[in-house]
């Protein structure tokens, strides 16, 4: 078996009415408004969310609060079924984003039959700026994903229908229980610096992600320790995994799929520089970077893929989202990546720019602490649940420009379980169940505000997100004023963006506001559910541990036809829901927006096979191979 495709999810922009520009923060990692940075403790930092990796929060713009927990990785972005990368439809219907039920789709322009044209350079706006470049140590949020996009290659790749295809590698085979995968490489492959992309180079770096005390936590728990990978032969190597996974490749279209060079991996050990100056086989060569100024890749003359059309790509970090905005609009920028719904409004009204929208990635929304009185009782996780104000949120923090979320897949989604309706806006209903937790359990011990659990039969909680952002604190301000009315007692805990990842990782909160999921492949999120990512450090955020629930996750991954998926992802939704551990929001809207001389965007194949056309857009992320400019 070399390919294994799932459901193509077809997504066309219905429209955003409603301007202003607020923003979210989600904790973890995000881009304007919407969530914010993936930075962290990783979060997308450590990985992206298609592969196994935290996400982390984005600081696209600490003006409007924007801060998110990727994934990602993945993150975020989003279970994700996939934009449509086919880049045919450019139009766009008028309604709002809360009543919006179609999915977001390319409204970049249809390609010219013409050829395209060598040279140029494409300056790409980014929300934020990230730590390193280097897949197995650094934190790659969705800044760090696309500008890795440009220097490695993965060993599988995302075709345009959601699927997974071979990529450097040149087959993937599984063993009868999918519990072991051979993976065959493509011949003649080297990196930048001359070293053979081989068996044993795949084994570095899969055993450097594992063996990072932050990336390897996505990874440790789902491979033996010992015989995790075998090399067979020169350009063959078998992973063993612990549990069967149907689909593992999906994995390896992210960063745990990125393929460094061994030469520099060992040299960045004994110099943590070179994170910054990453050597991978990818489409360019990095040439030079600073940090939260510009980083630049020149083209790579002997890719392996082929002719690569532009001179180089350059990354410029602009954490302002107008300001990033105004660029394009100047013709300083020739692409961004952005969450800031203001600024959607302002790309998608304006003709001479193309848009690549995708919601079919992360979600935004409260997060509790199931390991720490009050949240460990659902009476006051539903409680909560209730009190929240999910349509004055939308309203006034989404603008109408995101689609409303109560689980983890969008509408048009085949994973979507229309049956589950998340409860919301029920102040009455919160305050009987804080008079029912507080009679029973007031006394107990509030470890995270070192108080008790209620005073005057309110429930004491603490909302931590972070910042400083102005949009985080309105969003603090909007929750709170609905939760106090139902029985809490709240306080807010405004931290720095790795604090407060580091905080959640150790489990120190009750309530924060963060952003996740939108795997390409959602069972790739399973990393945030299962109880063994639950530890000191834990991926598991909410530190919920349900048996069941990991035996339906565990009976999805093992699961080879996403169509008998369906009513396994329809159950674990249905968990989720009832357990009360997370207040969905609404689903991330990415926005990457091309200037209208900017061609070949959604026009990838894989080399050798132009066939099979892959995703051009994912999570905030593009990529550059096919792309050429007029």
């Amino acid at each position: 078996m070399s390919t294994q495709h799932r459901p193509a999810v077809r997504r066309r922009l219905t429209a955003l009415a409603v301007a202003a520009g607020l923003v979210f923060a989600a904790c973890g990692g995000g881009d304007d408004d919407d969530a914010a940075t993936d930075d962290a403790a990783e979060q997308d930092d450590a990985v992206d969310d298609t592969d196994t990796g935290v996400d982390e929060p984005a600081a696209d713009d600490t003006e409007s609060g924007d801060d998110e927990s990727d994934s990602g990785d993945d993150d975020s972005d989003s279970g994700d079924s996939g934009d449509s990368g086919s880049g045919d439809d450019s139009g766009a219907v008028e309604e709002s984003g809360a009543e919006r039920e179609e999915a977001i789709d390319v409204t970049i322009a249809e390609e010219e039959n013409t050829d395209p044209v060598m040279g140029g350079t494409l300056r790409y706006g980014l929300e934020a700026d990230v730590n390193g470049l280097n897949p197995t140590a650094s934190s790659l949020s969705a800044p760090g994903l696309l500008m890795s996009n440009a220097v490695f290659d993965t060993l599988a790749a995302t075709t345009s229908d959601g699927g997974w295809t071979p990529y450097l590698a040149e087959s993937f085979t599984p063993n009868e229980d999918f519990t072991q995968w051979t993976v065959k490489l493509r011949e003649g492959i080297t990196f930048h610096d001359g070293t053979p992309l081989n068996a044993e180079a795949v084994v570095v770096n899969f055993e450097a992600q594992r063996a990072h005390p932050l990336v390897g936590l996505a990874v440790k728990p789902y491979f033996p320790e010992e015989g995790a990978t075998t090399v067979v032969d020169d350009l063959t190597v078998t992973f063993t995994m612990l549990d069967p996974n149907a689909n593992f490749p999906s994995a390896l279209t992210g960063q745990l799929g990125y393929m460094a060079s061994p030469t520099w991996l060992s040299a960045a050990i004994d110099d943590g520089s070179l994170n910054q100056a990453p050597v991978g086989t990818g489409p360019f060569v990095f040439e030079s970077r600073s940090e939260d100024s510009v980083t630049r890749f020149v083209r790579n003359e002997e890719w392996w893929g082929g002719e690569v059309y532009l001179d180089a790509v350059e990354f410029l970090p602009v954490t302002d989202p107008d300001a990033r905005t105004e660029l394009l609009f100047g013709g300083e920028l020739d692409a961004l990546q952005t969450t800031n719904q203001a600024s959607i409004l302002d790309l998608d009204e304006d003709d001479s720019v193309q848009n690549v929208l995708n919601d079919a990635s992360e979600e935004s929304f409260a997060m509790m602490n199931s390991s720490v009185p009050p949240f460990d009782d659902i009476r006051a996780r539903e409680a909560l649940t209730l009190a929240t104000p999910v349509d004055l949120y939308n309203e006034l923090i989404g603008l109408g420009v995101n689609r409303p979320a109560e689980q983890m897949f969008t509408p048009d989604s085949p994973f979507f379980n229309p049956d589950v309706v998340q409860a919301h806006d029920d102040i009455a209903g919160a305050q009987a169940l804080v008079a029912e937790y507080c009679a029973e359990r007031g006394g107990d011990d509030n470890t995270v505000l070192g108080t008790t659990t209620c005073t005057d039969g309110k429930i004491n909680i603490e909302l931590q997100w972070s910042g400083p952002a102005v949009v985080q604190t309105r969003i603090a301000e909007l929750l709170s004023e609905s939760w106090t009315e139902a029985g809490f007692n709240v306080t807010f805990d405004e931290l720095l963006q790795d604090e407060h990842v580091s905080q959640t990782a150790f489990g120190q909160y009750n309530v924060n506001t963060w952003r996740q999921f939108g795997a390409e492949n959602p069972a790739d999120d399973r990393v945030w559910l299962m109880c063994r990512n639950i530890g000191g450090i834990s991926l598991n955020w909410p530190r919920y541990c349900d048996e069941e629930r990991d035996a339906i996750i565990l009976e999805i991954m093992a699961t080879e036809n996403p169509e008998d998926q369906v009513e396994l992802w329809n159950q674990l939704v249905e968990k989720i829901n009832q357990d009360y551990l997370y207040v969905f929001f609404n689903h991330t809207l990415w926005n990457n927006a091309f200037a209208e001389n900017v061609r070949g965007v959604c026009g990838r194949t894989v080399p050798g096979a132009p066939d099979v056309t892959l995703k051009c857009s994912s999570n905030g992320r593009t990529w550059f191979d096919s792309v050429w400019m007029e």
